[in-house]
């Protein structure tokens, strides 16, 4: 459904004979491969269910794009996995953001070199904390203020403000790359 009326000759099927797919450095393995491996890595998730939902979800994400099942789309459906997965377990859906590439494919660097997921746990992480950050600031009904604006009317220092908003210790959030914050109604 994601790449209907685009590619329809691909769109709804694995990656079959012949049809190989690189990303970056990355070749992903062989069509044949693809069946075994989704199942396996669906296995591991449903296995893991007591485990950190970031963990899963994390891992999940690196073997399904590593995999990349489909000739096209795999990074559209991955993100859409990962939201319907989160939301079924009662989680807000994530926007993963790319603006940062590079620590994107760091990420896809370390799973292949060292099978470790600690790169995309902090990428999904941090999108999980802002997903909320973000509801919580609209659902309370606060004042929406950019940070820029928020440290002028404070006082404070725009670049502290920024560095604590990277680093996730002010509710702050990621708006169409603007980083925002919600003040309660009446103060600041």
């Amino acid at each position: 459904m994601l790449i209907a009326n685009i590619q329809d000759d691909i769109a709804g099927r694995f990656r079959k004979d012949g049809e190989w797919v690189r990303v970056a450095n990355h070749i992903a393995p062989n069509p044949n491969e693809v069946v075994e491996r989704l199942e396996k890595m669906l296995a591991g998730y449903n296995a893991n269910s007591r485990e950190n939902i970031i963990k899963r979800i994390a891992l999940l994400h690196l073997v399904f794009e590593h995999t990349h099942p489909f000739v096209d789309g795999n990074g559209r459906i991955g993100r859409v996995i990962n939201n319907y997965l989160l939301i079924r377990e009662g989680f807000a859906p994530v926007n993963i953001k790319f603006g940062d590439r590079k620590e994107y494919y760091e990420a896809f660097k370390e799973f292949d070199e060292k099978g470790a997921a600690k790169i995309m746990e902090e990428i999904v992480g941090k999108a999980l904390t802002n997903s909320y950050h973000k509801r919580l600031a609209y659902l309370e009904d606060a004042r929406i203020l950019t940070l820029a604006e928020y440290a002028k009317k404070n006082k404070l220092s725009h670049s502290n403000l920024i560095n604590k908003a990277n680093r996730q210790t002010i509710e702050a959030f990621l708006e169409k790359g603007v980083w925002k914050i919600g003040c309660r109604r009446g103060g600041f």
